[in-house]
C-alpha cells in the first residue's frame, strides 16, 4: 500500500480560508457565500420522509454526493448522520439523541427497514444511503476536488489503513490524518493533544468511526471547535475499507439481511443488539398501526 504520514503539515497543503455566516440558513447559502465560492447556486433543503421520529432526507447516493460537496465548498461547519434501525431505536430511547439529530445538516437512511416503512409516505426515500457505500463514493469526490480528509476511531490502526486503501482507490485523495484513540477515558491532556493534532491538520471532511451513539454525540460536542466544514459518523465502514470486516453479499444487503451476515461474524457482540433492534421495530410497527387506524 501507499505510505501515508500519520500527519500531513497543514502548511504543506494549500488550505482555504473558511466562509462562515453566521445566522445563515445551512441549507441555503447567502449570494454573498455563492459569489466568493464561485457562484454556487443557492439549494433548498431537500424533502424529508419521517419515520419513527427521524426525519430522513429524500436523496440518492448521487445527490447525497452533490449535496455534500455544495456543503464543503460554503466552509460553514455541519455533520452527517447515516441512521439505521439500531440509531432509530437508540433515539427512540434518547430525547438528547433526536435533539442531536434534529440539527443534522444531512440525516441519510442506512437501513432497509426505514426505507420500507418510507414507502407508506407521502415523500419515499429513493433509496438506502449506507455509510459503508457512502464512505466510497465520498472519497472519490474529495480526491476529485482536492478535499482533505481526516479519518478518526476504530481499532489501533484501522484509521490508517482505511486512508491507505482510499488513496489507492482513488489517486489524490488528500489525507490530512489519522487517529485510532484508545477505548476508555482519556485525560483532559491527552483529549486536547488529540483535538489540537484534528485542528492543526486544517481538514475539509472528518469520518469517523466510534460506535453509535458515541460517535454522534462526539462528533456534535467538537464539529463547531473544529471548524471542519463536514463531518460524520461512519460506524463500521473503516473496518469494511480495511478489510478486519466482509460485507454481506449484495443480495442480502438488498434484502434487508445484511444483518444476518454481520450477526454470524460477531454473534457475542451483535446477537443481543439485533434483538433489541427487532423488539423496537415490532413495537414501532404496532405504533404506526394504532396511528393509522385513530
Amino acid at each position: 500500500m501507499t505510505s501515508l504520514p500519520s500527519y500531513v503539515s497543514p502548511s504543506s497543503v494549500p488550505y482555504r480560508d473558511p466562509l462562515v455566516v453566521p445566522g445563515s440558513n445551512p441549507w441555503k447559502p447567502s449570494s454573498s457565500a455563492s459569489q466568493d465560492q464561485g457562484s454556487l447556486p443557492p439549494w433548498e433543503s431537500p424533502p424529508t420522509s419521517k419515520v419513527w421520529g427521524l426525519e430522513f432526507h429524500a436523496l440518492t447516493m448521487e445527490q447525497t454526493v452533490d449535496a455534500m460537496d455544495r456543503w464543503i465548498a460554503r466552509r460553514v461547519p455541519g455533520y452527517a448522520i447515516t441512521a439505521n434501525l439500531n440509531y432509530a431505536m437508540l433515539c427512540d430511547r434518547d430525547p438528547k439523541l433526536r435533539e442531536l439529530t434534529r440539527d443534522a445538516a444531512f440525516v441519510l437512511c442506512d437501513g432497509m427497514p426505514i426505507y420500507w416503512r418510507s414507502r407508506c409516505n407521502s415523500v419515499p426515500l429513493p433509496e438506502r444511503v449506507a455509510g459503508a457505500d457512502l464512505i466510497y463514493h465520498l472519497a472519490e469526490r474529495c480526491a476529485e476536488k482536492g478535499y482533505r480528509v481526516y479519518f478518526y476511531g476504530a481499532g489501533d490502526g484501522i484509521a490508517e489503513v482505511t486512508a491507505e486503501t482510499l488513496v489507492e482507490l482513488y489517486p489524490g485523495l488528500q489525507v490530512a490524518g489519522w487517529q485510532s484513540p484508545p477505548y476508555g477515558d482519556t485525560t483532559p491532556e491527552e483529549l486536547q493533544a488529540s483535538m489540537d493534532h484534528i485542528r492543526d491538520a486544517k481538514p475539509d471532511v472528518l469520518l469517523a468511526a466510534l460506535g453509535q451513539p458515541k460517535g454522534e454525540y462526539w462528533i456534535q460536542r467538537h464539529y463547531q471547535s473544529l471548524n471542519i466544514p463536514l463531518s460524520m459518523q461512519v460506524g463500521a465502514s473503516f473496518d469494511f475499507v480495511a478489510g478486519v470486516w466482509e460485507r454481506a453479499p449484495w443480495v442480502l444487503q438488498r434484502t434487508g439481511l445484511e444483518w444476518l451476515h454481520r450477526a454470524c461474524s460477531d454473534p457475542k457482540r451483535l446477537i443481543p443488539r439485533y434483538f433489541r433492534n427487532l423488539m423496537f421495530l415490532v413495537k414501532a410497527l404496532r405504533r404506526d398501526g394504532s396511528e393509522a387506524l385513530s
